[in-house]
């Protein structure tokens, strides 16, 4: 789903909640600038106990 900045500013929480099942593409002046996404706590938690052991550093946001 792709939406406008001023209607993800004008009703976040609406966008917030869709989140949970399908990412929300951001788009401003024509150009999609950020992604509203959902947390995976589980795979969280699994990259968290490998800290110290990989640089998550090196991970980009898809991975996460």
């Amino acid at each position: 789903m792709i939406v406008s900045a001023t209607e993800i500013k004008n009703n976040f929480g609406k966008y917030l909640a869709l989140s949970q099942k399908s990412d929300i593409s951001i788009k401003k002046n024509g150009k999609i600038i950020a992604i509203l996404k959902s947390f995976d706590n589980e795979k969280f938690n699994q990259l968290d106990k490998l800290t110290g052991i990989i640089d998550l550093s090196l991970l980009n946001h898809e991975q996460l």
